[in-house]
């Protein structure tokens, strides 16, 4: 299916600086004051068209917690009933419509991307889901960039994908089809980039999507409806509504059309929506694909042959770029005796330098957590760590939501490798370390592999080529991203495809070729050039 088009090859979108006066930081400048110097109007998107309900939620910035920036109009059952028939009505003319011109919607919003939407999108993201400049460089611009030109490339690969062997008088050939129905795309607040990729991966390969962002992400879930909609995307193709979890939920699981769940978020929310899933299993059509990446509690495993520099780095990013609400952000390391005290003295003083304030100070690097329920438990988690004293805070310790959701990096010491913190998905900056002796690596590799349901994202830092390759072995199950002599965080599309197993997801590889054939039903079609005219075959002759 591929024969007669040339899809261009994807590179990976430029990270830009931000330089001081450079042309990327003025522009950036400029978006945010301009969003911050009015209230936007929020609609909810069904059949291309712009629904308002008048019910409406207010929209702050998580570090400025006064200042309003939009208003979001929320749905209901009925919405969500609206955005299924819209989808299906749409179904019929977008899967026939041929794949490269459905190619050429997504590769022109990477454009507008790339172009003049940057900024918007970036000020966006900075300013709804407190991310500083760079962070938002890389979600909100560069990475869903990237999942759109290469998804367009994957798609490509995918259609050409045919039987490489047909016997005389045969062609065989295979059809890569849209799943039968539409597909539900539930979406988080701390990606941009997560939150578009989700619903046009799916629309990609000719499937109809209802979508339904986090709340805390409304805000910049919009800006990418609204390039969707420049690019060209039918009315009906992709639907936004922001019901309840409850009401869409309720109409979502129940409908007979129901085809495939897309989703990132909490693990909790993903067990209880396959739970309904299997329940309703013989209400649908056919069986949902369900694809979820879900919580972690990333790891660290520091080598006594380990550089302390690089070790000290991988921590201080790992565990606070984003204040750590990254789903793989560095939450608990394992630290070996004889480095202890050169990593304590250089990674406590990394971190007092960090700055802690509002996205637009653009001196800041840790910002605000995105809410105050997040805010509060996260403060729970430090108060009960100042007051047990089997633990120590060496840093950090301190949090204020006077003007903003502020958590300072905070960095916990625990004598117990199955502390709290050590278990517990916290998603903040909170980082929790434990201490092994330096000859206990395998011993602790292991007590590692079994103290977290999650597996995710984890790191080995070393020198010592033996303990890596052991590390790499023996944690074989741990995570579905692993690095060596890094942070575990910063996974780039075609690079490092994203996902993990166990309580972590399905591990379907978001970023990569294999995450969209899970939105594609393969039909296989024989044709026989030459038909056979006689049911005899040969041995049944009498010589």
């Amino acid at each position: 299916m591929n024969g007669f088009f040339k899809i261009p090859t994807a590179i990976n979108e430029p990270v830009l600086d931000y330089t001081p006066n450079s042309k990327e930081k003025l522009a950036l400048k400029k978006a945010l004051t301009e969003a911050r110097s009015k209230v936007i109007d929020i609609p909810m998107y069904i059949n291309g068209m712009e629904i308002r309900t008048g019910d409406t939620q207010d929209i702050f910035p998580p570090h400025d917690i006064k200042h309003q920036i939009g208003t979001f109009h929320k749905g209901e059952a009925q919405h969500v009933t609206d955005a299924i028939n819209a989808a299906m009505a749409a179904k019929p003319a977008w899967e026939n419509l041929p794949w490269e011109q459905r190619a050429a919607i997504f590769l022109k919003a990477a454009e507008l991307l790339a172009g003049p939407y940057r900024a918007k999108m970036n000020a966006a993201t900075m300013l709804a889901q407190s991310k500083n400049a760079y962070q938002a460089e890389i979600d909100s611009a560069c990475e869903l960039i990237d999942f759109l030109r290469f998804n367009v490339q994957y798609m490509a690969e995918i259609y050409a994908d045919q039987p490489s062997a047909n016997s005389k008088n045969i062609w065989n050939r295979l059809e890569h089809r849209p799943l039968e129905g539409f597909t539900f795309a539930l979406t988080p607040f701390n990606f941009t980039a997560i939150a578009g990729n989700l619903p046009s991966c799916m629309a990609m390969m000719g499937n109809v999507v209802v979508w339904k962002p986090a709340y805390t992400q409304i805000y910049s879930a919009q800006v990418i409806m609204e390039i969707f909609i420049e690019a060209g995307l039918p009315a009906g193709v992709i639907n936004l509504v922001y019901a309840t979890g409850p009401d869409t939920g309720n109409v979502i699981f129940n409908h007979p059309d129901f085809a495939g769940l897309h989703f990132t978020g909490s693990t909790g929310v993903f067990r209880g929506m396959w739970n309904t899933i299997g329940a309703n299993i013989a209400k649908y059509k056919t069986y949902p694909r369900i694809v979820g990446e879900t919580g972690g509690k990333d790891f660290v495993m520091v080598h006594k042959s380990a550089d302390v520099d690089t070790t000290v780095t991988a921590l201080a990013r790992g565990a606070f770029e984003y204040q750590g609400q990254k789903c793989s952000a560095a939450s608990r390391a394992y630290i070996p005796s004889n480095l202890w005290n050169e990593i304590k003295t250089k990674l406590v003083a990394e971190v007092k330098t960090m700055k802690v304030g509002p996205t637009e100070d653009f001196t800041n690097f840790v910002n605000a957590v995105i809410d105050e329920k997040s805010f509060d438990k996260l403060a729970k988690y430090i108060d009960a760590a100042k007051a047990d004293s089997a633990v120590e805070v060496i840093v950090g310790g301190t949090y204020n939501k006077t003007k903003g959701y502020f958590i300072d990096p905070t960095i916990i010491v625990a004598s117990n490798p199955k502390y709290v913190t050590m278990c517990d998905e916290l998603f903040g900056p909170i980082l929790t370390l434990y201490i092994y002796p330096e000859n206990e690596f395998e011993q602790t590799l292991e007590l590692l592999d079994s103290t977290s349901e999650y597996a995710l994202t984890g790191a080995i830092i070393a020198q010592d080529r033996y303990a890596i390759t052991l590390a790499t072995n023996k944690l074989r199950n741990a995570a579905g991203n692993f690095y060596i002599n890094d942070k575990p965080t910063g996974a780039v599309v075609g690079q490092q495809p994203f996902g993990g197993s166990r309580a972590s997801g399905t591990n379907d590889k978001a970023g990569s070729k294999a995450n969209l054939l899970r939105w594609t039903s393969t039909r296989t079609i024989k044709e026989t050039l030459a038909p056979v005219k006689d049911y005899r075959y040969p041995f049944l002759s009498e010589q």
